[in-house]
């Protein structure tokens, strides 16, 4: 997960919620350049973790590593139940609970991987932060893969502060793939 977690940074693609292995999406083609990442989780791309034998190939293509990255997360319990934040542009940003539905908790758990909303609550359940609260007003429909993909309106009906974080709780765990990446082992 370290791994996969420097991966998601890079690629500026948000939280890693899974690390497949066993080729999970396809064997690749071609040089293997990494073998034996061993990343702290903490660098800004792959090429800065620590490996074994960089460009020197003893694996095959049916190891090829993989990545799993969401672009919301929930800070608080567990990965899957905790305040929802999600990524806008380099910062995350909280979600007001006024502007957060039955059907906003359905998609979060989705993209997590987390199942279905067992809970959703509002008044900074999961205590509150410092930094910027999402602006606009999410209209999701429960049928949406990511948070990003939901309808935003730009009106801002309500006035929200970090006393109104919605928080989540999610049922459990399953994957669907979203913004996944392959890379080389």
């Amino acid at each position: 997960m370290r791994d996969a977690a420097v991966v998601c940074r890079e690629l500026g693609c948000g939280e890693a919620i899974d690390a497949p292995r066993r080729a999970r999406f396809g064997s690749g083609s071609g040089p293997i350049w990494v073998e034996y990442a061993n990343c702290a989780g903490s660098e800004s791309s792959l090429k800065n973790c620590r490996s074994y034998d960089w460009g020197r190939q003893r694996c095959n293509h049916d190891e090829d590593a993989g990545a799993v990255c969401a672009e919301v997360r929930l800070v608080g319990r567990s990965r899957c139940s905790g305040r929802v934040e999600v990524l806008h542009g380099e910062s995350w940003v909280t979600v007001c609970d006024a502007d957060f539905d039955q059907q906003g908790a359905e998609v979060v758990c989705r993209e997590l991987g987390c199942g279905s909303p067992v809970e959703v609550l509002g008044a900074a359940a999961f205590g509150r932060v410092a930094g910027q609260v999402w602006s606009e007003e999410l209209q999701c429909r429960g049928n949406k893969s990511q948070i990003h993909f939901c309808p935003k309106s730009s009106s801002l009906k309500h006035n929200c502060s970090h006393d109104n974080d919605v928080g989540l709780a999610c049922s459990g765990r399953y994957f669907t793939s979203f913004c996944q990446f392959h890379t080389k082992h």
